[in-house]
């Protein structure tokens, strides 16, 4: 199995006193129960509970370190500094650049990715460049296990953190204190009114560009994402997708017929007319 290289990626490292508390208070991970051997998903919300900004996050040391899109860090950084007010807490800038993921034979020693990790894959994730340039490849896998990012499959300020299965990946706790945007996120939970939701997609053919709606007879469901080939993500919205697939009616992509299935380890099945969504 390889070992890629993806360069588009920047750290932040978070120490200090109360790094813990301060951050656990802050983001929607649960710190409490990160182990050292693990990296998760994570995400700082709007108060209205839409993804602001999304990471990846796990021990370093008594502090955290925070991977992220380059594009995002600056920002980031500047939201984390407006929110520390007077606590003992410290940021520093990475000063390694990209990050190098391995998975199966090649898997590296260190944290493992936790939402590969719930598809059955342990995938690694280390800083700096130790691999290949074959970003294609990581873009393959992510793509065929339902793994969504900012970016090509969401944008920021745009999706709940339920829309990108972070309720599912390891991203929520909901066993921890209040939280950015926790009281959105909290109902949505408890009302189980999730209905957009992240699907592979397959095409006979190459799919057309991120972006491209998904339709169902003649009206939208979704959106396309990220493409490999024939294979892609969507957030759809899967009360209507499921509605579609019951009644038999095609769901097309630029006019071509495609498959849509929700990731197998997220445990969600379409709904009906009569449904929930069930996880």
């Amino acid at each position: 199995m390889p070992v890629v290289f993806l360069k588009d990626r920047s750290f932040l490292r978070v120490t200090g006193a109360e790094a813990e508390p301060f951050l656990h208070n802050l983001i929607t991970t649960d710190l409490a129960s990160l182990g050292a051997d693990e990296v998760r998903p994570g995400a700082l919300l709007t108060p209205q509970g839409k993804i602001l900004f999304d990471f990846m996050i796990s021990r370093d040391g008594p502090g955290f370190l925070l991977e992220t899109d380059t594009e995002q860090r600056d920002g980031l950084l500047k939201r984390l500094t407006m929110y520390r007010l007077r606590a003992p807490v410290d940021f520093a800038v990475g000063d390694t650049e990209g990050v190098t993921v391995a998975w199966g034979d090649n898997a590296a020693e260190g944290p493992k990715d936790s939402r590969f990790a719930k598809a059955g894959i342990a995938l690694t994730r280390t800083p700096g460049h130790h691999g290949d340039d074959a970003e294609a490849l990581y873009e393959a896998l992510r793509i065929a296990n339902g793994i969504a990012v900012s970016g090509p499959d969401f944008a920021l300020q745009d999706a709940f953190p339920h829309d990108v299965l972070l309720d599912l990946n390891g991203g929520l706790g909901f066993r921890k204190g209040c939280y950015v945007g926790q009281e959105v996120v909290s109902r949505m939970q408890h009302r189980g009114t999730a209905r957009r939701r992240v699907v592979i997609v397959t095409g006979a053919t190459d799919l057309p560009a991120t972006g491209t709606e998904l339709t169902a007879g003649g009206k939208p469901i979704g959106t396309l994402g990220s493409t490999e080939g024939a294979n892609g993500l969507a957030i759809v919205r899967i009360d209507r997708a499921g509605e579609a697939i019951a009644a038999g009616t095609p769901i097309l992509v630029a006019g071509h017929e495609v498959a849509v299935a929700l990731p197998v380890w997220s445990g969600l099945s379409f709904p009906t007319q009569t449904d929930e969504a069930s996880a």
